[in-house]
């Protein structure tokens, strides 16, 4: 849904928070260059509630460990550091208090005005800050990959309110369809995160809009606030890369290469742009993989994407009580997954955490470097489906890497010299062989036809002779 001409609605789901308007063909493109201290207008439009708040299927606990997170292998990092005396910004849907999160702090609220960021209408962001921060617990196979950090929950965008004084668009299917939230949210959410003294941000949301058409003037705050919290802030920004498919309002993938020219820059052949993620100089930008370790089939390509986690068959803490979910409904009443780029980017936000714990020399950019360099797949070329590869939190931890070997480079290929020419065998012995044998063949030739006349001669001789 559109609020004025240059901004996007951000609408919740369980797969992502994403907004597009229409799709046009690739083109080369980049976003506007950085305007440093660009604070976003306030809304225009005040928010109303229109739905009620979706919830999630609650599921049972037990001490078996989720796929998704045992691949991860958060436990191999706590005997260093659980990610105590950090702080991870929540920009989100809102976190409902869990007692699985007992530092959670409310952030504010961008939707109702008058709240503090601690309500998940969405049953979303409460996902989102369990898997990085959610406590582990007896009996219980599910922990939080940062799990002594502390959360900061910023309600930025919800589906179950629109503008005040707006009309709510009907799909096809009979369906209506609203939101409130859009880019300029979501940049003063990035900005009082910031300003909150948060290490990490974690942006499980994405505005998409068609690269012919472009973001609009208002994405410039985004750029700014990302740019304010890295250089000025010295916080770790992470988002989410996006979904396409069905379900997903990002519609159109990304080509992944150029079939004619391999070699061509991917920022020359863009469908999609997607927003925080494509701020590659400052966002840890994160894509998906499946439980096979594949780029998962919804996670949106981009050139701006720079490492994965695993976004699919997930468990997190249950918005409405006190156990767990992997299923959540939106508000049609549609079952969905716990599955998407919005659920793979809180594991590295995670990671990040745990590295800013550990190793508080580093600053912001040098974390970033420094998880993308310990992916697995780091040494190979850059993927725009997966980045440099899966995240690996120990590595990036406690892997033993100069600073100056931080910098991720692409794989380059290398010339060779050709191979020397095989030298010409020496053929001398075997020709004179060969002439030898043709010279008794020959003299024996010889011998047996003279032979014929001498037997012939001795055949007509009288006796006696």
């Amino acid at each position: 849904m559109r609020r004025a001409p240059i901004r996007l609605v951000l609408v919740a789901t369980v797969a992502a928070l994403t907004a597009t308007l229409g799709q046009g063909p690739a083109g080369a493109v980049e976003p506007d260059p950085i305007v440093p201290n660009l604070v976003p207008p306030p809304p225009p439009n005040p928010a109303e509630q229109r739905k009620h708040c979706t919830r999630a299927a609650g599921t049972g606990d037990s001490p078996t460990a989720i796929r998704a997170l045992e691949d991860m292998n958060f436990r191999s990092v706590w005997p260093f550091t659980r990610g105590a005396g950090q702080t991870v910004a929540v920009i989100d849907t809102g976190v409902n208090p869990h007692p699985r999160l007992p530092d959670l702090v409310p952030g504010g609220d961008f939707v109702d005005l008058g709240g503090n960021g601690l309500t998940d209408c969405d049953a979303h962001g409460t996902l989102v800050a369990g898997l990085i921060a959610g406590r582990d617990a007896p009996g219980s196979g599910f922990a939080g990959g940062a799990p002594d950090s502390r959360i900061i929950s910023i309600r930025q965008s919800s589906g179950a309110y629109s503008p005040k004084g707006s009309q709510d668009a009907v799909d096809n299917a009979g369906n209506t369809v609203g939101g409130y939230g859009d880019v300029t949210t979501m940049a003063a959410a990035i900005r009082k995160a910031a300003d909150m003294g948060a290490t990490v941000i974690n942006i499980s949301e994405v505005a998409c809009r068609s690269a012919a058409q472009g973001i609009g003037d208002a994405d410039r705050f985004v750029g700014s606030a990302v740019q304010y919290a890295v250089d000025v802030k010295d916080a770790v920004v992470v988002a989410a890369a996006g979904n396409v498919g069905e379900g997903s309002i990002c519609q159109q993938q990304n080509p992944h290469t150029n079939p004619v020219d391999p070699a061509a820059s991917p920022w020359d052949r863009v469908y999609t742009i997607a927003t925080p993620a494509w701020y590659d100089d400052y966002v840890l930008t994160v894509g998906a993989v499946d439980s096979s370790g594949a780029a998962a089939g919804f996670t949106l390509a981009g050139p701006w994407v720079d490492v994965a986690a695993p976004g699919d068959g997930l468990v997190s803490l249950d918005p409405d009580s006190p156990g767990l979910t992997n299923t959540t409904y939106d508000f049609h009443g549609n079952a969905r997954p716990v599955s998407g780029t919005s659920f793979a980017a809180p594991l590295v936000a995670a990671t990040a955490a745990l590295v800013r714990a550990h190793r508080p020399e580093l600053n912001a950019r040098e974390v970033m470097d420094r998880i993308k360099a310990t992916a697995h797949g780091a040494g190979e070329a850059r993927s725009p489906l997966v980045g440099y590869g899966i995240v690996n939190p120990l590595a990036a931890v406690t892997a033993d890497i100069p600073p100056a070997a931080l910098s991720v480079e692409h794989h380059r290929s290398v010339a060779v010299d050709a191979l020397p020419a095989p030298e010409e065998p020496d053929l001398r012995p075997r020709n004179t062989a060969l002439a030898g044998v043709g010279i008794l063949a020959a003299v024996f030739t010889l011998g047996v036809l003279a032979s014929f006349p001498l037997r012939r001669w001795r055949r007509g001789a009288p006796d006696g002779e």
